[in-house]
């Protein structure tokens, strides 16, 4: 608190020692606030514990130093061979036989794990070869079948059980319990009153949010050994990172508000020694390996952005939308408005660049950005590739829906309103499926195997790039045996364009966090700045 003098229990004052803290502070703080709810020092906090002792000239307890050795092999890459499962029927590649290692002595050392490998490196049979016991897998809803087919596929002596859908009712027996965030919010009670051995998080980004009722369900959930797979562990702050590991190991991180202040703040304002200290306490328990270093036998994967000139009818409506909300905009904040009337105004904004005739009240002849995807995929087509067309929108992708049907173009979609899924991918994998397919972000933004294409359009560009990457990781994965090429369609002149350059300045945070370099969630003056 900036106190140099701190009151004593017993009555009086003491000087604080400030050499002693200068040294050793931070080390202390993050000690104390790792003690967690039950106020006892966390198994994950022993080697911490061990530097501290042996700073101080004071003995180190045994198991500290034994877990602080061994954490330092596997920080050294040595993973202690381990057998694979019995039934396994995979054929694993070097890397994934090194990460399901890694997991075992994670279990084993009784810790939680990260696994935050690429996605397309297939973190999903390297957690079935890891898990042991009574096993929860909680996965978005339109990746239960995968998981399902998945350890059907490769574990067939597990015995699976699906709860999902009305008459869901959990099977005492099956060594593989798999279940939706969704049934997680809504049946946590039950989830929770299991004590389940082992349980895993897919797609752990989806409890972000620490305050949402999905997020606390999870954190509720008992399990012996606690595992979380994702690509994509931060998106948009570093409190994402903070919820994900207070599933893990609550309390290890701290409280939310110590954590905000001691890491998340000094971060967001460039503090690399922070940020090297942070990565210093979540390294022992995340695994995060790229496609250029362990799987250099993929094919090339080219990005590109493909410029579009607006016509002079969608300028003008794109001109007039752009003056009347910067008005607006600041007419809101001038009676202390939110971030939301931004927000508001760029999808406005955004959707009359992709097609002002999404646009309530406008409307033009053509769409300039959907003329230039029709030209792309005609060549596409006829040059034999098969191709993804991604859109947050389903009204712009029922705008692409007609210009296929008139140039011939067959195609397939899928979205939230697909019932089925997995029908619609086998259609397009198949060698003689149609040759497009389209896609939105939600419905198809990850657990998704969609190797037969190797083009992607990208046709409205999102300021958060991970979202963007999970899209173009449909395709670019492992099974892929030609180059991906991705497209992102900008319209010139518009907020698009700085769109793009404020997804630059955001690709930093997960490399604050795990990597090396800064970053920061985006402010309301970046929002602002995105109207100009």
């Amino acid at each position: 608190q900036g106190e140099s003098w701190v009151p004593l229990a017993g009555g009086g004052f003491a000087e604080l020692p400030r050499d002693w803290l200068a040294r050793h502070g931070d080390r202390v703080a993050d000690l104390l606030a790792a003690r967690g709810e039950r106020d006892a020092l966390l198994a994950a906090a022993l080697p911490e514990l061990a530097n501290l002792a042996e700073a101080l000239d004071a003995p180190v307890p045994a198991p500290a130093a034994a877990l602080r050795e061994a954490l330092a092999a596997l920080a050294e890459g040595d993973f202690p061979e381990t057998p694979l499962p019995d039934d396994l029927t995979a054929d694993l590649r070097a890397y994934q036989h090194d990460g399901v290692r890694w997991l075992n002595r994670q279990r084993e050392l009784g810790l939680p794990a990260l696994l935050a490998d690429d996605m397309g490196l297939g973190k999903t049979v390297q957690a079935l070869c890891a898990v042991r016991g009574r096993t929860l897998v909680v996965a978005p809803t339109s990746v239960v079948p995968n998981w399902a087919s998945e350890a059907a596929r490769f574990r067939p002596g597990m015995r699976v059980g699906v709860y999902h859908g009305p008459g869901r009712a959990l099977d005492p027996k099956a060594d593989l319990t798999i279940t939706s965030y969704a049934l997680l919010r809504l049946d946590a009670d039950a989830l929770c009153a299991v004590d389940w051995d082992t349980v895993l998080l897919d797609e752990s980004q989806a409890i972000k949010n620490p305050d949402s009722q999905v997020a606390r369900a999870a954190h509720r959930l008992p399990g012996t050994f606690r595992l979380a797979l994702t690509g994509t562990p931060i998106e948009n702050r570093l409190t994402e990172l903070w919820s994900q590991f207070h599933f893990l190991s609550r309390g290890w991180l701290g409280p939310r508000r110590n954590f905000e202040s001691r890491y998340a703040k000094p971060i967001a304002a460039g503090d690399e020694e922070v940020a090297d200290r942070l990565r210093g306490r979540v390294r022992p328990f995340v695994l995060r390996r790229h496609k250029r270093d362990v799987a250099p036998e993929l094919p090339p994967r080219t990005e590109m952005v493909l410029h579009v000139e607006l016509s002079d009818a969608e300028r003008t409506i794109y001109d007039a939308i752009r003056a009347a909300t910067r008005t607006e905009v600041a007419e809101k904040f001038g009676k202390g408005g939110s971030a939301l009337k931004i927000l508001e105004a760029l999808l406005r904004l955004r959707q009359t660049a992709c097609d002002a005739n999404l646009v309530p009240g406008a409307t033009v002849e053509r769409s300039s950005k959907l003329e230039v995807l029709r030209e792309n995929l005609d060549e596409s087509v006829a040059e034999g590739h098969k191709a993804l067309v991604f859109s947050q929108w389903t009204s712009l992708l029922d705008r692409v829906e007609p210009m296929l049907r008139e140039t011939d173009i067959p195609f397939t979609r899928l979205d939230g309103a697909t019932r089925d899924r997995a029908g619609v991918v086998d259609e397009f994998q198949r060698e003689d499926g149609p040759p497009v397919l389209l896609v939105s972000l939600r419905a198809g933004g990850s657990g998704l195997n969609l190797t037969a294409a190797d083009t992607v359009y990208i046709l409205d560009p999102w300021w958060n790039p991970a979202v963007e990457q999970q899209a173009a990781d449909r395709a670019h994965r492992i099974g892929q045996t030609r180059p991906v090429n991705v497209y992102r369609l900008v319209a010139t002149d518009t907020v698009e364009e700085r769109v793009l350059a404020l997804q630059e300045h955001k690709r930093g945070l997960v490399e604050a966090a795990l990597g090396a370099a800064g970053g920061e969630p985006i402010t309301r003056d970046e929002l602002l700045a995105l109207l100009d």
